[in-house]
């Protein structure tokens, strides 16, 4: 693992992950443009108190990376919070890498897949500071995992939200999740370059795996694409899944992304709304919007956090 400390231009300390899995250079692509790009870390503040805020920069797999695989001994992104004391590799990993994101105010883990575009972000814990960080990434969809794994990143440190950024490979993936965290710093205050935008961004919960057989796979409907109801979204020579309800809808859907799955299904439950605009909550699509402040509230924003929303509960 390598940790790079760069300088904030506000008062939060945020992460930024890349390289969870060996086989998506597109992070450690990210994170080391990013590296060369900010500012050095300035311990200090004027007053000599050495709180100023602070940008940690992390490639996390580099076994995994070197030889180009997703993982060693363990997949890194199914094994937090992790033991110091395995002998997994990745096991022993996440226990240090978790430890390295201790008391952070906002992390965003990149990730590519071979499913489908558009990239959309990964949440499992709804605080503030992930509200802050979902509604001001350049994606349209979230997806609630709360109900999924409890050993990724995003659902065992607080504050963490994952992206899918594109394709696996992809120089497109490369230049989105650049942007991407750009985008993630501005919100947080870490850059002040330009003023955040803000936007409702609508949350899709993840429901259940859809498990892969064997054969020659096929899968029918991209990412989030709303799958009629008695329609096939995916088969091979052992399943054939036809969703039998309506509203549901595919989740890194792909056809040779994983050994065991498609995708998952998902079910689109509502949005979550920019800061300042309503309760920190997921409103239903169908729900009066009653939220005060809302008119003019999804623009520039001063990018800040204040006291009482960094660190906040779970």
């Amino acid at each position: 693992m390598q940790t790079i400390d760069r300088g904030s231009a506000g008062s939060a300390r945020v992460a930024i992950v890349g390289g969870i899995h060996g086989d998506e250079p597109a992070g450690e692509r990210i994170v080391r443009r990013l590296a060369d790009e900010l500012d050095p870390l300035d311990e200090t503040t004027e007053d000599g108190s050495g709180s100023a805020g602070l940008v940690r920069l992390i490639i996390a797999n580099e076994p995994a990376i070197a030889a180009e695989t997703r993982y060693t001994d363990a997949d890194l992104n199914r094994s937090f919070p992790g033991d110091a004391d395995s002998d997994e590799y990745e096991r022993a990993l996440a226990a240090r890498l978790a430890a390295e994101l201790e008391g952070f105010d906002a992390v965003l883990a990149l990730h590519t897949s071979h499913s489908a575009p558009p990239p959309f972000a990964i949440f499992s814990d709804l605080t503030e500071s992930v509200r802050r960080t979902v509604t001001g990434l350049p994606v349209d969809h979230v997806v609630d995992a709360s109900g999924l794994r409890s050993t990724t990143l995003d659902s065992t440190v607080p504050h963490t939200v994952s992206i899918e950024v594109g394709r696996q490979g992809s120089e497109e993936a490369v230049e989105f999740g650049y942007e991407a965290c750009r985008a993630f710093l501005r919100v947080h205050g870490a850059i002040a370059d330009e003023e955040p935008t803000f936007s409702e961004t609508t949350v899709v919960e993840g429901r259940e795996e859809v498990p892969k057989g064997g054969g020659e796979p096929h899968v029918h409907f991209a990412n989030f694409e709303p799958i009629p109801e008695g329609a096939v979204f995916a088969e091979d020579d052992v399943y054939t899944h036809r969703v039998e309800e309506p509203g549901v809808v595919p989740i890194l859907a792909s056809e040779r992304g994983y050994d065991d799955i498609f995708g998952m299904y998902g079910r689109v439950t509502g949005i979550v709304k920019p800061p300042g605009v309503g309760e920190n909550r997921v409103y239903p699509i169908d729900e009066e919007d009653d939220a005060e402040g809302e008119e003019g509230s999804t623009g520039g924003d001063d990018g800040s956090e204040d006291d009482g929303k960094r660190g906040g509960a779970n």
